[in-house]
């Protein structure tokens, strides 16, 4: 038994020396990109319009275009209402924004999700050169915008996008955003995205610039029309055709939800870390076994009263903790919370599982009080009473 535990925790030391190492450092933090408030560009500004999707985001809506007309003047917004049950239409014509079109969508057809039918519609109503695509909860420093459009040139790609600061005023987001940001970085290491020569791609969907005549070459929204992972397939179909893209981090663009609660949380990974895995039983035994490697193997041999075993442990937890650090930094929370990695890794497994359990019975996925079923083009619609719409 005990040269079983010396060979599990060596493999799971030498998987965090190999990860450290990796050429293209997907624990790092060197692809940023913050605001600059330079103060002009009203010229640059006039060039793009921003579409925003919403569906009862009465909450945080007038943040949202505060932070949008922030930017400067000559900005247009297009705002698409997916059916909205609250007042987020109200909300927003009570900014009285002169440059706001405010749509109201059409009826979901067959084999669309919600989001990306709001998208296209508000898509064709663009008719300047550049498109910025953000989620209806983002609130942007001033200045970002700019900085999207300089990247864009300086980078010589069509394509930039942004991952939001989440909420972290919660306990549970302090837990636990920090480290969702740390797994997309290991799944889609941003170096490797931003490369031409590499096949990864991703994006953040919250906050992506985009040329307009570049949406028109994929055919809009309409070539992804069912995608469960909609920003990455988005960016994938992008690099696909040839174009590049770059993906970083940001401090300038931030979440403006209210603390969320743990199943939310959860709910929110479950929507589609199983479609991360392509759904494949095959690939979710490897990340299980993966996981357990590197992040509990460690937790149960350091108590070992094997000295090889401790100390391989302990160079396991060294490493575990470093690499998780940069992300800390760059959130500004206590190095302290390195030291729960392995719960959070293990909460992040459930995660996983619980989106292949609600897969194998038949959901697709769910979001924004939808969901998506497998076998046919319903949707239920998760309500207190819930009702099923036949599409």
């Amino acid at each position: 038994m005990e040269s079983t535990y010396v060979f599990l925790v060596a493999l799971s030391t030498l998987s965090w020396v190999v990860f450290a190492l990796m050429p293209w450092r997907p624990w790092s933090n060197r692809e940023v990109l913050d605001a600059m408030d330079t103060g002009d560009g009203e010229e640059v500004l006039r060039e793009i319009t921003v579409v925003i999707p919403a569906r009862n985001e009465a909450e945080v809506i007038q943040q949202t275009l505060h932070s949008i007309i922030e930017q400067g003047p000559g900005l247009r917004i297009v705002l698409v209402d997916d059916n909205s049950e609250d007042v987020t239409v109200e909300k927003a014509r009570q900014m009285r924004i002169s440059n706001l079109l405010i749509i109201q969508s059409a009826p979901l057809p067959a084999g669309w999700s919600g989001k990306l039918w709001a998208l296209e519609q508000g898509r064709q109503r663009v008719t300047t050169p550049y498109t910025l695509l953000l989620d209806a909860d983002i609130q942007l420093a001033r200045g970002t915008v700019k900085a999207l459009r300089e990247k864009m040139d300086q980078e010589g790609v069509p394509f930039v996008s942004l991952m939001a600061v989440p909420s972290m005023s919660g306990c549970w987001e302090k837990l636990l955003m920090p480290a969702f940001v740390y797994f997309f970085k290991v799944l889609y290491p941003f170096q490797r995205v931003n490369s031409r020569h590499a096949s990864v791609a991703a994006a953040a969907g919250g906050c992506i610039l985009v040329e307009s005549r570049l949406l028109s070459h994929i055919s809009g929204f309409e070539s992804i029309k069912s995608a469960v992972i909609d920003d990455c397939t988005l960016a994938w179909r992008v690099k696909s055709q040839g174009f590049g893209i770059w993906l970083g981090l940001t401090h300038s663009v931030k979440s403006g939800r209210s603390p969320q609660r743990l199943q939310e949380i959860w709910d929110m990974v479950a929507r589609t870390a199983f479609a991360q895995l392509h759904h494949s039983v095959g690939l979710l035994a490897l990340c299980t076994l993966v996981m357990l490697l590197v992040y509990q193997v460690p937790v149960i041999t350091v108590v070992s009263s094997n000295n090889l075993i401790r100390s391989l442990s302990v160079g396991s937890f060294v490493i575990m903790f470093l690499t998780y650090v940069p992300i800390l930094r760059f959130y500004h929370r206590s190095l302290a919370w390195a030291l729960s990695l392995p719960l959070i890794a293990a909460l992040f497994l459930a995660m996983t599982w619980t989106s292949a359990i609600r897969y194998w019975r038949g959901e697709r996925t769910r979001w924004k009080g939808r969901i998506y079923q497998r076998q046919d083009s319903s949707i239920t619609f998760s309500k207190s009473k819930q009702s099923k719409l036949e599409l």
